[in-house]
């Protein structure tokens, strides 16, 4: 039995999803559990954690029980013991810091978008590829409990043939004038790489390529619904990128049959749903709903025969006419789950498709989303090449 210990320099992990889901809630939390057991061996994760607040940090890692930060990234990236890189700070910043990383020969995984064009995320592609360094992009909704029952439910053909898909995603945002903000001001600020097309696009993007086909064309609506918030120093502040996403996706179903997508996203909008993420799938043999955690379905042969009448009182609930889908196997934290798999792929050489590419695929949706709100037009999807 043998222990692999694994150096992973983690930079910009005091903000708030990377405290708690990359630090403690995977990173940590794979420490708790004595490391990531493949076989009779060990992977052991080491962090360094890095960032450009040495309090910041240091009560972090003591919150953490890490034994290593730093506030010099050069320093880091020169320690041959430490192999993987790991980025979660503000976009502007990361793709400059992954490629000194690729440059010094580490491994690379990082959170999304990978840049701030499309161009700029297939540079990373290009230059780890010609390193021969591993690389991967967080795609965390993929292990979600109810995504992974939608999977389930869509390996099974549950479905038939899938004919549509209906997102709904967000809640309320408060501002600072009438609540303190759950997100921080940059996400609402453009200049700082803020913006929820460039932020969820790039999670719709992968979500649909994998469990539903591959996406061809997009038609985004964009909305600065709140024009004005209070940031951390309790200022007032101009938003300048979109609070909200209206979006409308043509994919390549698995039998080359269309799909049609919808995904409305907001962080101004009140929840009247069974979750903050909820995924519609209709098919010609069955429907679902998925939650964050929960699946409920509807198949054919329990379809209800509705007849549309509004003079009268509705007949029964609508909410009653679906089945949960029962729990079966216990699930992880989606985040944990895929570091466990990337760790396992940088030491044992296991298959992996996360790589940089699919970050960059992320990246061109949210910039054609973009570019369909100024058009007022549709917009293709080309398939992207190194």
């Amino acid at each position: 039995m043998a222990q692999h210990r694994v150096g992973i320099i983690m930079n910009g992990v005091t903000g708030r999803m990377g405290t708690n889901q990359h630090l403690i809630r995977s990173i940590q939390a794979i420490r708790e559990q004595g490391g990531v057991k493949v076989g009779d061996d060990t992977i052991w994760p080491d962090p360094i954690l890095v960032g450009r607040n040495q309090a910041k940090l240091e009560a972090l890692a003591k919150r953490t029980g890490v034994e290593r930060v730093s506030t010099n990234l050069d320093e880091c990236l020169a320690n041959p013991d430490d192999t993987i890189y790991f980025d979660a700070q503000l976009t502007q910043l990361r793709a400059p810091a992954v490629k000194k990383a690729i440059e010094a020969g580490k491994h690379i995984y990082c959170e999304k978008p990978t840049g701030v064009t499309t161009e700029e995320a297939l540079e990373l592609v290009r230059l780890a590829d010609a390193k021969g360094v591993k690389h991967g992009v967080v795609q965390d909704k993929l292990w979600l409990p109810g995504l992974l029952r939608l999977q389930r439910l869509i390996d099974d053909g549950f479905f038939g043939r899938i004919l549509s898909v209906r997102g709904e995603f967000g809640y309320w945002v408060f501002t600072g004038f009438d609540g303190e903000p759950q997100r921080p001001s940059w996400n609402y600020r453009k200049e700082d790489g803020g913006g929820m097309m460039v932020d969820m696009l790039c999670h719709w993007r992968y979500v649909l390529d994998n469990l539903f086909g591959d996406v061809k064309a997009v038609s985004s609506l964009g909305a600065i619904h709140i024009d004005k918030r209070i940031d951390e120093n309790g200022q007032p502040y101009d938003c300048t990128a979109d609070d909200a996403a209206y979006s409308t996706f043509e994919l390549e179903g698995p039998d080359g049959n269309p799909i049609i997508a919808h995904f409305n996203s907001s962080w101004a909008v009140r929840v009247r749903r069974d979750d903050l993420l909820t995924i519609q799938v209709d098919g010609t043999k069955g429907s679902a709903v998925a939650g964050l955690r929960d699946c409920v379905i509807q198949p054919h042969g329990g379809t209800p025969r509705p007849t549309w009448n509004p003079d009268i009182p509705k007949a029964y609930d609508y909410f009653d006419q679906w089945m949960t889908m029962p729990e079966g196997l216990p699930f992880d934290n989606a985040f944990k789950v895929q570091w466990e798999m990337f760790l396992q792929h940088v030491v044992f050489d296991k298959p992996w498709r996360y790589g940089l590419m699919e970050g960059a695929k992320g990246v061109q949706l949210a910039e054609a989303g973009l570019q369909s709100w100024e058009k007022r037009a549709w917009v293709n999807v080309e398939k992207l090449e190194a």
